[in-house]
């Protein structure tokens, strides 16, 4: 992402996802990514949202012009430390590729699959996860994700899962 982005709230409609994409960033980083029916009343929209860079680049990836990765984004993540490893384990997965929330534990150091409390961990990184789609969630078939059920269904189909 351009370091020159300012920080703020950004929206942009996506006719795919017949809602908006909303990001918040500071500086280079973002902080959230959600999809609200309408925008946040402080949110820019327009043509400053259209010139933000990474709202670019998700919209690159929802039009399917290509595989867009998003290994470049910086983020910032404010969640629990048990948490921030899972959801860092999210960008090892690769677009078009799913797995399961047991194969999430065991790629997660420190984690067991085999242990309930683990598997709940990883459940609950999912569904709080701030960043969907550049830590995809909706690549976890059998998990939770943070993006509402129709958008979770959309990302799913546009890579094939």
């Amino acid at each position: 992402m351009d370091d020159s982005a300012d920080s703020g709230i950004y929206a942009r409609h996506s006719p795919y996802l017949e809602r908006y994409v909303q990001i918040g960033v500071a500086g280079d980083r973002v902080l959230s990514i959600s999809f609200p029916e309408q925008p946040d009343e402080n949110a820019v929209e327009g043509d400053e949202a259209n010139e933000h860079p990474l709202l670019d680049q998700l919209f690159e990836y929802l039009d399917g012009v290509n595989e867009v990765g998003f290994e470049d984004v910086q983020i910032a993540l404010t969640v629990p430390t048990d948490q921030r490893a899972i959801l860092e384990t999210l960008r090892t997965i690769p677009y078009g590729e799913s797995i399961d929330v047991e194969a999430i534990a065991r790629m997660t150091p420190d984690l067991d699959p085999q242990d309930d409390d683990d598997l709940i961990t990883v459940r609950t990184a999912l569904d709080e996860n701030p960043l969907p789609i550049v830590l995809p969630d909706h690549r976890v078939r059998n998990g939770p994700s943070a993006a509402p059920p129709g958008v979770e269904q959309k990302l799913r189909s546009l890579e094939g899962l």
